[in-house]
């Protein structure tokens, strides 16, 4: 029997949602991070979200912390990522081109019964009103909380360059190839080849993030992200990020980490979580 959702209260509706999807809820074994950067406007969201997608393989690459599933190394970078691809209303936002196209395209899904609330997408990145936010919602957990605070410095950056230097060109080409540079990521992390639908070529990862730090380095500089842009790029130079720090301490010890460092027996001392 179909459920039907009639409550905003988040614990109720939790546990409706986990009756309703069942298995794929049990999947959810490696915490997301998400990440909201505020916007003035509805329009504005409309607008970021959009533009943000094609940063998203970035995304994924940086925080990657779930190469391991059941026990298995699935060789790919993120394993989560699987389970929200086959939820329902998963993917991208549509291509609608204002607040108020949005607001009709809700009603109209709303009006079939589908959704009830902005928590019924599971896009990738979605406009978040109740908030004033936009949010990215694709990272992997990060190891450290030092990534963490960095992955955030990058989203502000981005959407401040994005916002600033708006593109009027069409979104539609960078959908059609979402879903490939998003696969591409999840499997191959900084080494993954990316589809450029405008040079219609590709371009490594770790290339792409590197020529856009570089592009937003200035306006990096003005809002404080020049340490964390600088991480970021180290860590993209050499290719490191969580999912390779976890395969490297597998191999060397045989059994996954639960954590960064080591922990001695009957010290309080908590060691450094820097790779």
């Amino acid at each position: 029997m179909p459920l039907d959702f009639k409550t905003s209260d988040p614990l109720t509706v939790g546990v409706e949602l986990e009756l309703m999807v069942l298995y794929l809820a049990k999947q959810f074994t490696v915490f997301g991070q998400h990440i909201h950067v505020g916007v003035a406007s509805g329009d504005d969201a409309i607008y970021l979200t959009h533009r943000m997608a094609r940063y998203i393989p970035h995304f994924i690459a940086l925080s990657a912390s779930s190469p391991f599933y059941q026990g298995e190394d699935t060789s790919f970078e993120t394993s989560r990522l699987h389970a929200v691809s086959a939820f329902p209303l998963a993917g991208h936002l549509p291509e609608v081109g204002s607040w108020e196209e949005f607001n009709r395209y809700f009603d109209e899904m709303a009006g079939y019964g589908i959704v009830s609330s902005m928590k019924d997408f599971y896009w990738d990145i979605r406009p978040k009103p109740e908030y004033g936010t936009i949010e990215i919602r694709i990272g992997d957990t990060p190891l450290t909380v030092s990534q963490a605070a960095e992955l955030a410095a990058y989203a502000q950056v981005l959407a401040a360059d994005l916002l600033r230097n708006r593109d009027s060109e069409p979104i539609a080409p960078q959908y059609l190839v979402y879903g490939y540079n998003r696969f591409q990521a999840c499997r191959f992390g900084f080494e993954a080849m990316l589809a450029d639908p405008r040079a219609h070529t590709h371009i490594r990862l770790r290339e792409d993030l590197l020529a856009t730090l570089y592009r937003v380095q200035r306006i990096g500089d003005e809002l404080g992200a020049t340490s964390a842009l600088r991480a970021i790029g180290d860590r993209a130079d050499r290719g490191q990020n969580d999912a390779r720090w976890l395969r490297e301490r597998f191999s060397q010890s045989g059994s996954r980490p639960t954590r960064r460092g080591r922990l001695e027996w009957g010290s309080s001392h908590h060691p450094d979580p820097s790779p």
